[in-house]
């Protein structure tokens, strides 16, 4: 069975620091593109930060570049999302999404994606 689980949400300062983990079991992540996405309330859900399977290539959106950093751990068949200086605006339930495209590919649209986690919610105090 294809499972993603995120953790490492929680309550922050603002200017914190978090640190998102994305953990698969029952597929190898390294042949998956993966994106974290990011819902807030009464928003759509948006990507923040994309990886493709080759590593080369990642994406991130505007108001992150510079403070996120999205990464894989192969042998812990993670991804991580490292999440500096958070600001309020950054409040959301953050999710972890997977789809077997290898290459350069990565998707920005959440209909791209075929594998979900189940959120884990950040909260950034103003």
């Amino acid at each position: 069975e294809v499972q993603l689980v995120e953790s490492g949400g929680g309550l922050v300062q603002t200017g914190g620091s978090l640190r998102l983990s994305c953990a698969a079991s029952g597929f190898t992540f390294d042949a998956y593109a993966v994106g974290w996405f990011r819902q807030a309330p009464g928003e759509g859900r948006r990507a923040v930060s994309c990886i493709s399977t080759n590593d080369g290539n990642t994406y991130y959106e505007d108001s992150v570049k510079g403070r996120f950093t999205i990464s894989r751990d192969s042998a812990k068949n993670t991804v991580y999302l490292q999440m500096n200086s958070l600001k309020p605006e950054d409040t959301a339930v953050y999710y972890c999404a997977a789809e077997a495209r290898g290459g350069s590919w990565y998707g920005l649209d959440r209909a791209e994606y075929d594998y979900w986690g189940q959120g884990t919610q950040v909260t950034v105090a103003s």
